[in-house]
């Protein structure tokens, strides 16, 4: 980095060219319409960021207009060329680290207090870690370093350098930033009102909304939350209060991550703020309550369900996130084999009985039912669901959300149902002998009821059942078939290992071979360095056949049971797991964890 040179659009060309991640008519491409995409994406980004009264960044990085051109890789066709790799590219021919920012592992208070946002916005620059009194800056020109040494003398700062995309860099920014800012304003305006308490009496009395929740920090600190957890592809949103602070947590993959830390003092307004959007009321403070919100991101409707209960520290906060994308799914993308698919297909094709999904909470067991119900959804057919609460509202089923308080239980509806000439039912869960009744009457006279069931294998529902007072002849009856399921994480396809598994691993699994190759991830920037990204599911079906029906009107044992399945081609999920393992989808740490 001794000679002066620039970032151009054709230093970058030259670089790709030589490193042979573009041929000779890409390159051609790129030089040809480089500079129009240029002014292109700088127009762009002037308009919006003027919009919202922000510094716009003066610099248009070249990676980010050769990636928009999406070229494909001369290496892989398939893939396209990114702004991330055409960053670590340039980090590799200048001398500096390439860091992948993962939002996760970043420290708000570290990201917000060296550098103020406009600085950070027009320069490109921003915090990312601080040891022994050096701070590493994550920059996205590293030619242009005027601003980093006006830094070093101000704030007499020892820096560390780092090559980061100007996406990841501006992302930063916009969520830490915008989150902090609106946090510690919210903060700032709450601690010097010493009657805060005075404050939320006053507002139940008059039984109006707490003028708090409507402040515009407290609505954008929740916006900033709320779009970071989009993007972060979170499941969960935890917002839980403890004696000092209060904490955010995401659930990605089905594993909690640590975000963010909230002072007291705002706590109990971003709470409200949740309350007034869910519809839930703002000054009951001593029970749980159930509400919902519907939003969208990127052009598509999301619904979340917000759920909050009394802690020693005040409420808690948990809001379950609803992706369309996740909760409706072709029924070949869940997970099935060919050969379990064909079966499944089966059950719901039938024209009355009882199907069952089991498994405890978490396992998929919504995105199953709701697959399924999607594809026979159609104008000849009436689909009325019973759900307790309707996880998302779809425009083609009937839905009954349970409303104990009032009445409006599982049974009851069930009951109120059959009179309004339904082809198909799914009740969200039997649980007590009424709703397990009616759903076996339901079958009885023509009905297709789905249903689940908090059991840990398939074999076991059978003996759940006869607890709840079913007898054997009726289960035979109305039966169709069980399906357990649980959720495995995949393994991330960009970091992909091969290994072999130890002797003591395949004596654990019982596998006859004593060899066996099997992957995991290495972790990569993709999968923020877990190894995994995204699930699917693994199934044990049981089909009710007649074998099984003579055995369950001998019996309610469910080792008996799974026996005579198994022998009749069954696969039990620890089984259909290693299936997974062996094929590459996912690694014997999942296996092991998961059945």
């Amino acid at each position: 980095m001794t000679e002066k040179k620039a970032l151009t659009i054709e230093f970058v060309t030259s670089l790709l060219r030589k490193k042979k991640l573009i041929g000779e008519a890409e390159e051609r491409e790129i030089l040809i319409r480089g500079e129009g995409q240029r002014a292109r994406i700088k127009k762009s980004q002037e308009s919006m960021y003027s919009a919202k009264r922000q510094t716009v960044a003066e610099f248009v990085s070249p990676a980010e207009v050769v990636a928009s051109l999406g070229l494909p890789l001369v290496t892989d066709p398939k893939k396209t060329l990114t702004e991330d790799m055409i960053t670590e590219v340039i980090a590799e021919e200048v001398g500096l680290p390439y860091r992948k920012i993962d939002p996760l592992k970043l420290n708000l208070d570290i990201v917000t207090s060296h550098i103020p946002r406009p600085f950070a916005q027009r320069y490109l620059v921003v915090p990312i870690e601080e040891k022994d009194r050096v701070v590493t800056l994550a920059v996205a020109d590293p030619f242009n370093l005027e601003a980093v040494e006006s830094l070093k003398a101000t704030r007499k700062m020892k820096v560390d350098l780092v090559l980061s995309s100007k996406s990841d860099i501006l992302k930063i920014v916009r969520e830490f930033y915008g989150f902090r800012y609106s946090v510690g304003a919210a903060e700032k305006e709450f601690s010097h009102s010493t009657e805060l308490g005075n404050l939320e009496q006053y507002v139940r009395l008059k039984g109006a909304v707490e003028l708090d929740a409507t402040d515009q920090h407290i609505v954008n600190a929740v916006e900033y939350l709320l779009h970071y957890a989009y993007d972060q592809r979170a499941s969960d949103i935890h917002i839980e209060p403890k004696r000092d602070r209060s904490h955010v947590r995401l659930r990605i993959d089905g594993v909690l991550h640590y975000i963010h830390t909230i002072p007291k003092v705002v706590h109990p307004s971003i709470l409200s703020r949740i309350k007034m959007l869910s519809r839930m009321d703002i000054a009951e403070k001593r029970k749980p309550q159930d509400g919902r919100i519907k939003t969208e991101s990127r052009g598509r409707e999301i619904e979340l369900r917000v759920s909050t209960l009394p802690t020693a520290f005040g409420e808690k906060v948990v809001i379950r996130i609803f992706d369309p994308e996740v909760l409706f799914q072709d029924l070949s993308g869940l997970g099935f084999f060919p050969s379990e698919l064909d079966v499944f297909n089966s059950f719901i094709k039938r024209t009355y009985g009882i199907v069952l999904v089991t498994g405890p909470t978490g396992s998929g067991k919504t995105t199953t039912l709701y697959s399924a119900l999607k594809s026979l959804s159609s104008p000849e057919v009436n689909i009325v669901t019973i759900e307790d609460p309707i996880e998302m509202i779809v425009e083609e089923f009937n839905q009954v959300g349970v409303q104990p308080q009032i009445g409006v239980d599982f049974a009851g509806s069930l009951r109120t149902i059959l009179r309004q000439d339904p082809d198909i039912i799914m009740v969200g869960e039997i649980r007590d002998k009424e709703t397990a009744d009616n759903a076996v009457q339901a079958a009885l006279t023509g009905h297709l009821v789905f249903s689940t069931l908090h059991t840990n294998d398939a074999p076991s529902s059978v003996t759940r059942l006869m607890d709840l007072g079913v007898p054997g002849f009726l289960i035979n009856s109305t039966v169709v078939g069980i399906i357990a399921q649980r959720l495995v994480r995949k393994i991330c396809s960009n970091c992909r290992k091969t290994r072999v598994l130890k002797p003591e691993e395949v004596e654990y699994l019982r596998l006859k071979e004593k060899e066996y190759r099997v992957y995991y991830g290495e972790g990569c920037t993709e999968c923020r360095g877990t190894g995994y990204k995204g699930r699917t599911g693994v199934f044990e079906i049981m089909d009710f056949s007649d074998k099984i029906k003579a055995i369950v009107a001998k019996t309610s044992d469910s080792t008996v049971i799974q026996k005579a399945a198994r022998a009749e081609g069954m696969s039990v999920l620890r089984e259909s797991a290693i299936r997974k393992m062996l094929q590459g989808v996912t690694t014997y740490e999942e296996v092991i964890s998961v059945t």
